[in-house]
């Protein structure tokens, strides 16, 4: 790493934990609502009167999860219908045709699970109406409901002898209103201020200096790239004399997009887009905004249970593996291709030595390059975002590895707004259970006893998703429609296919980008993914929830493992990379780690 890479993971790390304590302590406040005779509460009371609802009544488990499976079903309904209708819908100057239903059903999944896979392009898909009245709400409410699962499991563990958990509908509201929303309006104002484009006018159509020249990939009659005898993109000459600007309300979305880890583009090319990231001031906040209320919440947590020491922990180890993985990442670019090192080998040195020295910048943006793009790179998969503003597709083969791996711990390195914190904690949580069987002791956690329901539901939460990973991955390379979208073929395309299926599952959104997943195999494949890697870890986090509120909070004895401290992080980091990395070490044996052998024995 060079001293530009030194100073960016510096300042990024120094600003973050800068800020992290005050809204963390902010947001703790709020979530549990501690001054009922404030205006803010009055208001709530006025808003929940008028739906019809108690915003003091307290949930039991069960109902509660299906609240949010209500809820988020509701959401999904709504964006589908609107992609399906929007040739007939308000505010579509393009006149941008309804999306097809397998795709439409596909994003939807997508954005309601705060995931935010896109198999299409923003700019020629959706209409404004869509974009901001289907996706963007749906950034708020899926952050919402993620950061009210991991208020509940913080209730789990302060309650005790009680058999409620929260109200979800106050726990939403709370978080969107109160959280989310203010947030996305200073950062939004922020954004506009820096260059992102802010209107509802029609795209421009614009004469350019130069006439273009490119090469258009030939499609088939359904509209798939085809292919040569040996697997290569045909391609036909193209030029163009025109460029066409596109135009909308990016700012508002681009802000909840970062603040709530949702990734979710309004155009193809991301925050690689000068419309969405236009300068690195702005590429340096939008990589900040994507951590911070997943590290508050950190501190939100060990405000709620009564000893800050407690959040502080899970916020080190996410931070210890953070920084490794980070340094990872520009490390294995900046060393560069070894093969690009022998183009013009016994004609001119200096392309040889460049190709080393200055790294791998292929599929990255010379506004930003290599630090700052793999830094990026590895914020957007520790957190479960998804935006990004390089290609992971054009990384390294271990350069691209750090951004699968992030994926594939389950994204509780700092993760999504909300899931990460309930699944740090979950993998907590089987710290001290492997520990108490190491010491004959039964496991305590925070003044509760871990037994064979919270081991059960431990269990599940941490399974689920690799099972849908791997078995989602051995179907899309066993059958026909699953390899006819692969790009490169190889190990690098079943790396593409095995991070498409690690995205989805772990509700992150990137992609490899080498892909084609716009089909009607993927769109069904990966929305399947998707819902059931949001919810089959939501459903037995919150069972867990409420069996933890019902226990009585035992007291601590010279026997009790301490929870805080280097030890207790150095077991946390040491669970999460043994326990949630290891069902993929084959997978990645066949993909990224073979592929990186190939690349330097060739040279």
């Amino acid at each position: 790493m060079n001293n530009h890479a030194w100073l960016l993971l510096g300042l990024f790390m120094a600003a973050l934990l800068l800020l992290v304590r005050p809204l963390g302590i902010y947001i703790a406040r709020v979530m549990m609502m501690e001054n009922h005779a404030t205006l803010v509460s009055r208001f709530e009371v006025a808003v929940f009167r008028a739906c019809g609802f108690q915003r003091d009544e307290d949930m039991g488990w069960l109902k509660y999860a299906l609240a949010l499976l209500l809820f988020n079903a509701l959401g999904l309904l709504a964006v589908y219908s609107l992609q399906r209708l929007q040739l007939w819908l308000p505010l579509n100057p393009q006149g941008m045709v309804n999306v097809s239903p397998d795709s439409a059903f596909n994003t939807a999944v997508s954005f309601v699970t705060n995931t935010n896979w896109q198999g299409y392009g923003g700019e020629s898909t959706m209409g404004y109406l869509v974009q901001m009245l289907g996706l963007t709400v749906q950034n708020f409410l899926s952050a919402a409901t993620g950061i009210a699962v991991a208020i509940a499991l913080i209730r789990g563990f302060a309650r005790h002898s009680n058999a409620g958990i929260g109200n979800a509908w106050a726990d939403l509201f709370r978080a969107t209103t109160w959280i989310l929303l203010p947030l996305s309006l200073v950062f939004a104002l922020f954004l506009a201020s820096q260059g992102v484009i802010q209107n509802l006018d029609a795209y421009q159509e614009l004469t350019t200096l130069e006439v273009t020249k490119y090469d258009n990939p030939r499609l088939d009659t359904d509209g798939q790239p085809l292919k040569d005898d040996k697997g290569n993109a045909v391609t036909e000459p193209a030029t163009t004399p025109t460029q066409t600007l596109p135009m909308g309300p990016v700012a508002s979305q681009e802000a909840i997009k970062m603040l709530g880890t949702n990734g979710g583009g309004f155009f193809n090319a991301n925050s690689s887009h000068p419309f969405e990231n236009p300068t690195p001031l702005v590429n340096f906040l939008q990589m900040l905004s994507i951590f911070l209320i997943p590290g508050a919440l950190c501190i939100a947590f060990g405000c709620i249970v009564g000893d800050e020491r407690q959040g502080w922990t899970l916020l080190a180890a996410m931070a210890l593996l953070f920084v490794t993985f980070a340094i990872a990442a520009i490390g294995f670019e900046q060393e560069g291709n070894p093969l690009l090192a022998q183009v013009g080998v016994g004609e001119t040195t200096s392309v040889s030595t460049t190709a080393l020295t200055d790294g791998n910048m292929e599929g990255k943006e010379t506004r930003f390059g290599i630090a700052d793009s793999a830094l990026f790179a590895t914020i957007t998969t520790a957190a479960s975002c998804g935006a990004v503003n390089s290609m992971h597709d054009s990384f390294t083969p271990l350069g691209g590895a750090v951004p699968l791996v992030m994926i594939q711990l389950g994204e509780v390195v700092f993760g999504g707004v909300g899931s990460g914190l309930y699944g740090m904690l979950i993998f907590a949580v089987l710290a001290v259970f492997i520990a108490g069987l190491m010491i004959g002791r039964t496991p305590e956690y925070l003044g509760k006893k871990i037994e064979s329901h919270e081991m059960k539901m431990t269990s599940i939460a941490i399974l689920a998703t690799p099972l849908l990973v791997l078995v989602g991955t051995a179907i899309a390379v066993m059958t026909e429609a699953g390899r006819a979208g692969i790009a490169n073929p190889g190990a690098h395309g079943f790396a593409e296919i095995l991070y498409a299926l690690s995205s989805a599952a772990n509700n992150n959104g990137s992609a490899f980008a080498g892909l084609s997943v716009n089909t009607p195999f993927y769109n069904g494949l990966l929305a399947t993914a998707m819902w059931f890697g949001r919810f089959a870890v939501i459903v037995p986090v919150l069972a867990m929830a409420g069996s933890l509120a019902a226990k009585k909070r035992i007291f601590v004895t010279a026997g009790t493992l301490p929870t805080h401290g280097p030890l207790f992080v150095t077991l946390l980091i040491g669970v999460v990379l043994l326990v949630g990395l290891l069902n993929y070490v084959p997978a990645l044996a066949l993909g990224p780690l073979i592929e990186h052998l190939v690349l330097w024995s060739a040279h």
